[in-house]
């Protein structure tokens, strides 16, 4: 044993949805169901006790303008921290936050490489805006910089044609998603709209982010499939005022947003009752703040997805899915305590007691 204290987590320790302990110990930055012999210097915390959330769509690195200087992406990774949120997968940024992984004191980040976008067909700064002979190389060459992930712009609005509009061709997306697949990442895609989806799905999609356009005739093909949805919620609310500020120009895009909006919290249900894995993702980083998981799991319960599988989805699914543990013997200890119990009102989560982050007490 070393001589970092020794934490005693008391309480109701919930390592599953229904495996409930009443302790767990943090020895050496690890879980620990075994009182360790000799233990001295012991601090204690008791409350409820979840597995850290996790935001599977967040953005560190990012502003609506581009990549940000270190000294505002360690802002972010600190906001998120203190809400919770103690594993973030990075849907796609052109900061190298690298940097963050030798930091002990910020969330653990799974990065998806830069976007893959094409050309002038996304928010300006963000992405690798190429053609579709180029996707191949350019989701080979994220593939090799990310965490086992890879990011497409899946849908975006076409000037021309004034509405959304997919971005690339059936055969370009499935040879870059086998390739992908090839080198060991899987691939995720905005997508706002309709018609990006079924060729995305059908080419081997692993993950579609935003999913607003997912339809009645395309569910059970996402279900058949086993593609995820980050629904992203708290930034699908940004969307009626999006159309007003685009209204005089793209009148045709505005409506579709509006009406998109509408019926967000019934295409989450209708996917989650067709047993479509559903995750917890914010969308943070862009125009919208960061450490807003709890309130991207009320969103979920507010769409109609029972509050158990919703806290689920930010946390003991959610890390499952992403490969990263949870409350496990020998897992590093990220762990957050509220007051009440979670699985009876998700509100809880918005108010964390304490945060332990890799066995240190950080919040």
């Amino acid at each position: 044993m070393s001589d970092r204290a020794v934490l005693h987590v008391k309480g109701r320790v919930l390592v599953g949805p229904e495996d409930v302990r009443d302790e767990l110990w943090v020895v050496d930055g690890r879980v620990s169901y075994d009182r360790p012999p000799g233990a001295r210097d012991i601090r204690t915390v008791t409350g409820w006790t979840l597995p850290g959330l996790v935001d599977a769509h967040c953005h560190v690195g990012l502003d609506r303008h581009g990549a940000v200087p270190q000294d505002v992406a360690e802002k972010q990774a600190l906001t998120d921290r203190d809400a919770g949120t103690l594993l973030i997968r990075d849907a796609g940024s052109p900061s190298d936050t690298r940097w963050v992984d030798d930091r002990e004191d910020l969330p653990k980040i799974i990065r998806a490489g830069r976007h893959i976008a094409r050309t002038r067909r996304y928010i300006r700064n963000y992405a690798w805006e190429i053609e579709p002979e180029d996707l191949v190389a350019y989701v080979a060459q994220e593939a090799r910089r990310g965490d086992g992930w890879v990011k497409l712009v899946g849908d975006w609005i076409d000037r021309d044609l004034g509405d959304l509009s997919a971005c690339w061709p059936r055969g370009a997306v499935e040879a870059a998603i086998a390739e992908a697949h090839r080198l060991g990442a899987r691939v995720t895609a905005h997508c706002f709209s309709e018609d990006s989806l079924q060729d995305l799905v059908e080419a081997g999609i692993d993950c579609v982010e935003h999913a607003t356009g997912l339809t009645e005739d395309l569910i059970p093909l996402f279900a058949e499939q086993g593609v995820a949805i980050v629904p992203t919620l708290v930034n699908i609310a940004t969307f009626p005022q999006l159309a007003d500020g685009g209204e005089s120009r793209f009148p045709r895009w505005s409506a579709h947003m509006r009406r998109l909006h509408e019926r967000r919290y019934d295409t989450v249900r209708n996917a989650y009752d067709a047993g479509i894995p559903v995750f917890v993702g914010t969308d943070a980083g862009g125009g919208l703040a960061h450490g807003l998981a709890a309130a991207e799991v009320a969103e979920l319960v507010t769409a109609g997805i029972p509050p158990l599988r919703a806290l689920a989805a930010g946390t003991w699914t959610a890390r499952s899915w992403l490969g990263r543990p949870g409350l496990e013997e020998g897992a590093p200890a990220d762990l957050v305590v509220y007051d009440e119990d979670p699985r009876a009102d998700v509100r809880v989560l918005g108010a964390p007691r304490r945060v332990v982050l890799n066995g240190r007490v950080v919040g």
